[in-house]
């Protein structure tokens, strides 16, 4: 594997610090942000400098029932070749739920969703990656994440439900060692337990970032200085295996660039310390005696098309008590379920303010207020800009007791965003528009 170096997650808001800080070898970008015709100044920069950019996916839902969309599929690959990458990374997640194989409406979750580590999820998950292996031009990567909740039932551990993925797929594997640690907090599994179950060997590289404790629950924020349990686990991967690459994420809450320094200096001494523990380890350490469980039976010449069925079936029941208010499915913990879901509509207020940040400058104060309200009754069917045009439909068509000026600019900005381009800014048409109202009104 392609040795990456010490890394760090490209975001807007940091761009220029990034450019200007010393010892970042690569960056990574999600790969959802960028247009491959319209790449960034600072991104292009950083290439010319011979700085590696990697794609990070996070819309496939590699984990769902549904087979990858090719749409999705193609427009990943047009990033990593648009950005010369060495690799493209995405998630063992589901994202999305419902539609044909259910005959239930699509729901958009707008979040990463643990995949059931079950013999079923397995077959999809394997033939889910060798779809998308196909119709990418370089490597691909995923990455394991992190859980508010556990799935009832599970038939694998993490570690033994990524050796398989790899071992079935010739996948590489990113380990994220803040997610390992959430789920430590939220699930109870031990992350020492995980690293020596994986097969590290198909490592491509890691991430490391933050998050805060709230009522015995972590939440993985990415915008919290990297807690010294995570670094921990770092310093243990790194003593058992020297990662080809490290990478920071931070996604807001940004701190000043110095700051973020010292959190790469903390991760490559943690990397350092764990390398050290292995060199002192290798003369006494006994030999290896394969201690790992076996790989379960390969079933990749199978149908999958029952466990698709199955598996549709249990995460739109899943997906539906997070987001439509349905009865949390048997086996699950109803306490995570409500703070999962919480969780849920509010990163959702929070990402259709920033792809519409006119709608809580129209609305003020109470546009959290309204927002939550509506996505109790609006689970979302699309992407966050498709859930904001809905947002102000609603208020729109609901009468909602809105002061006349507010009113007059939210359906001016709806009708400039609903339709397939913007409305003509000239006078000649701004005056057919209003000759027309008059004439609808009569």
């Amino acid at each position: 594997m392609e040795r990456l170096g010490t890394g760090i997650g490209w975001r807007p808001e940091i761009a220029d610090a990034v450019e200007d800080m010393p010892g970042v070898d690569w960056v990574e970008v999600v790969a959802e942000n960028v247009c491959p015709e319209h790449l960034p100044e600072s991104l292009l920069r950083l290439r010319r400098r011979g700085v590696t950019v990697v794609p990070h996916g996070v819309s496939l839902g590699l984990g769902g029932a549904d087979r990858p969309d090719e749409g999705r599929l193609t427009a990943l690959a047009e990033r990593a070749q648009a950005l010369g990458s060495p690799l493209v990374s995405e998630h063992i997640a589901f994202v999305r739920a419902g539609g044909a194989l259910t005959a239930s409406p699509r729901l958009e979750a707008g979040h990463l969703l643990p995949v059931p580590r079950t013999r079923d999820a397995l077959d999809v998950l394997c033939e889910n990656v060798r779809i998308a292996q196909e119709a990418l031009p370089v490597p691909l990567a995923v990455e394991n994440i992190a859980a508010l909740l556990a799935w009832p039932h599970e038939e694998l551990t993490e570690g033994q439900f990524l050796y398989e993925l790899a071992d079935r797929t010739g996948v590489k594997l990113l380990i994220d060692v803040a997610n390992l640690h959430t789920n430590h907090i939220n699930r109870k599994e031990d992350p020492a337990r995980a690293l020596a179950e994986l097969p590290l060997e198909a490592l491509a590289y890691v991430h490391v970032a933050g998050g805060f404790e709230r009522d015995g629950v972590w939440h993985d924020s990415h915008a919290h200085p990297v807690p010294r349990p995570v670094l921990d686990i770092l310093a243990d991967l790194a003593s058992r295996v020297v990662p080809p690459g490290v990478l920071l994420e931070r996604d807001e809450n940004f701190p000043e660039p110095v700051e973020l320094e010292r959190e790469l200096a903390a991760i490559g001494t943690a990397v350092e310390s764990g390398c050290t523990a292995a060199r002192r380890a290798a003369d006494t350490a006994p030999a290896p005696d394969g201690g790992r469980e076996a790989p379960g039976p390969d079933r990749r010449t199978a149908g999958t098309e029952p466990a698709r069925q199955r598996l549709a079936l249990a995460q739109t029941a899943l997906l539906s008590a997070l987001v439509a208010g349905t009865p949390a499915p048997e086996g699950f913990d109803r306490v995570r379920i409500g703070v999962q879901a919480r969780s849920l509509a509010a990163k959702r207020a929070d990402v259709v303010a920033k792809v519409a940040p006119e709608l809580p400058v129209l609305l003020g104060e109470g546009y959290r207020a309204a927002f939550l309200a509506y996505a109790q009754k609006h689970p979302m069917a699309g992407g966050y800009r498709q859930d904001a045009l809905e947002f102000a439909e609603s208020l729109l068509l609901a009468g909602r007791p809105l002061d006349a000026g507010i009113r007059r600019e939210l359906r001016e900005w709806w009708l400039d965003r609903s339709g397939p381009a913007p409305r003509s800014r000239r006078p000649v048409a701004r005056v057919a528009r209003a000759a027309q109202r008059v004439l609808l009104r009569r």
